[in-house]
């Protein structure tokens, strides 16, 4: 095999699994990519550049996203210049994939910030109702270690804000890839790009739209939440509480069709309706959730009962036919078995915070804001 055309498999492979997430790294995945290229050792020259596979993981997008990807890069830097005006006492710049315009499925927003502490930039993204998680990472380069301060907020695009020393603002931070300047921009720079490379688009309007928009996932977490006080009868539930249940009957279901983000959506919402209205709380949670879930987990959400009914025997002849003919029976059933079986003491459930972090990404993975 010619040199040129092993370092082309190799970029394409390492592109492949950065783009697919399956490697985040860019040199992870080049070594990865040629081991299985070569099925072991390849010579550094026939290594591609960072440049070259992001460029390949550009095709990928595109080929894969087509316009969406287009319209998705807009929506990141309006959402990203929307952060940094709030956090603007902080001198806030983009840097990254939504800065380059280099984004693919599941980019996320990552900006740097100059603080003498968290506590300033979590008070800002706390006044603003923004779910955040703050994470100390310890780094060690060339024998010296360092601690990093990483704010991350889920939102409609995952955000990561970097916190540095105040004095540092002015820095020229360096890539450590390539030894480059990062390209970065402050706010007024990223005014004036999103001008220049969107001259239809008023910003002022797209700012306010940005804010309107509904993070699907925040409703999720309201409507799920109050099911903790929630108590059920103890000879169909044992297990205690709504919300304890409904983290089972999630578990069971990821388990069971782990890449199904409809379904496992709907096993972790079918009960939510019995904080609003448990005379009819089917009927109330298809009303809290009306526009924020897909047509298909509403269905299977709106027919679980019906389904309990069927495997009692107890579903009239015209219901169970009705509900056999529809194309999403057998998830409607296996639904209801995990309804059925999510009721045990003592056992262990991710918390709600960790299955709406799964499901967010579930979703970014197939594709879904």
């Amino acid at each position: 095999m010619s040199n040129d055309k092993l370092r082309r498999q190799i970029t394409f492979e390492a592109a492949r699994l950065m783009y697919f997430r399956q490697e985040s790294e860019y040199y992870r995945a080049k070594m990865k990519a040629a081991r299985r290229i070569c099925q072991g050792w390849a010579r550094p020259a026939d290594l591609p550049t960072n440049r070259e596979i992001r460029d390949e993981i550009q095709v990928l997008a595109r080929m894969h996203e087509g316009n969406r990807r287009t319209a998705g890069l807009r929506e990141m830097r309006i959402e990203a210049l929307r952060i940094m005006r709030l956090l603007r006492a902080f001198r806030p710049r983009l840097i990254g994939s939504t800065m380059t315009g280099h984004v693919r499925q599941g980019s996320d927003i990552d900006l740097h910030v100059f603080a003498e502490n968290v506590e300033g930039v979590s008070g800002a993204l706390e006044a603003e109702g923004l779910p955040y998680d703050v994470e100390h990472k310890r780094v060690r380069k060339h024998g010296e270690e360092r601690v990093f301060t990483h704010v991350h907020v889920q939102n409609r695009f995952p955000i990561e804000i970097t916190v540095y020393p105040s004095n540092l603002a002015h820095y020229v931070f360096k890539s450590s890839s390539t030894g480059k300047a990062i390209e970065r921009a402050s706010i007024a720079e990223l005014e004036q790009m999103l001008g220049d490379e969107y001259p239809e688009m008023e910003i002022e309007e797209a700012l306010i739209e940005a804010q309107q928009q509904v993070d699907r996932f925040q409703i999720y977490r309201v409507l799920l939440l109050p099911l903790e006080t929630v108590k059920q009868s103890p000879q169909y539930h044992p297990e205690g509480d709504a919300l304890y249940h409904s983290l089972q009957v999630f578990d069971l279901a990821r388990d069971a069709q782990p890449y199904d983000e409809e379904l496992q959506l709907a096993a972790l919402l079918h009960d939510v309706g019995k904080a609003i209205d448990p005379r009819d709380h089917v009927a109330a949670a298809l009303e809290a959730l009306d526009g924020h879930i897909t047509d298909r987990a509403a269905w299977l959400i709106g027919h679980h009962m019906e389904a309990g009914a069927l495997r009692d025997g107890t579903l009239g002849i015209r219901a169970r036919r009705r509900l056999e003919a529809a194309d999403d029976f057998d998830d409607l059933m296996l639904l209801c078995d995990c309804d059925r079986r999510g009721r045990q003491k003592g056992v262990r459930v991710p918390d709600v915070d960790d299955a709406l972090a799964h499901l967010r990404e579930l979703s970014r993975t197939n594709g879904f804001p």
